[in-house]
């Protein structure tokens, strides 16, 4: 799983005042995404307890919403300005990615029953770092309409901790077989390791 967001070198001054009212519209839409991957959930699990495969269209939707929600939280938590796009798929000119490979291999039958529960761990930890993130980005707020750029210092305490995030979540829905480091920024030979 790799979710990255590229650090913009200026902002508009005035837009992180209303990022939030403005991504109104991708809330109200993910509301419905998000009732729909509740049954994705749902039917993954018993499809993956019983012929040990994700369905790919299932997965695929299950991404989609993670990626979708992904870009609405970058936008609204400063880490880009340009307005997300309204889409499931993969946008090669949106600076916020989020990419996970299907598990083409096959997923262990036992995963569904207690990956949500290994995960708790990780999750509250997780849980604790976005808050954080929350608490910089109201701070990057009033930097941003001082000083027109979020130090990259900030832009990382907001962006690791919703690694973080995702990572538990895409275990959680046992997208993934790996569980996520406790490390704050992954290097590639950690990415790469079994």
């Amino acid at each position: 799983m790799r979710l990255d967001a590229v650090r913009q070198p200026e902002y508009n001054r005035w837009l992180p005042l209303v990022k939030w009212l403005l991504a109104f519209p991708h809330y109200i839409v993910l509301l419905f995404l998000f009732i729909g991957a509740f049954f994705v959930k749902i039917i993954a699990f018993f499809a993956v307890l019983f012929t040990r495969r994700y369905p790919e269209g299932l997965f695929n939707y299950m991404a989609g919403v993670l990626r979708w929600e992904w870009r609405v939280l970058a936008y609204v938590y400063l880490l880009r300005d340009e307005y997300p796009p309204f889409s499931l798929g993969e946008e090669a000119g949106y600076p916020a990615r989020f990419e996970i490979p299907y598990p083409a291999q096959g997923i262990d039958r036992w995963r569904p029953l207690v990956q949500w529960l290994l995960i708790i761990p990780y999750a509250i930890v997780a849980g604790v770092l976005t808050w954080i993130a929350g608490i910089v980005a109201l701070i990057g707020v009033f930097v941003i309409l001082f000083t027109k750029e979020l130090p990259e210092g900030m832009f990382k305490l907001i962006l690791i901790p919703y690694r973080w995030q995702f990572r538990a979540s895409a275990y959680m829905l046992f997208m993934v077989d790996r569980y996520p480091p406790f490390v704050w920024e992954e290097d590639d030979a950690t990415r790469r390791a079994p």
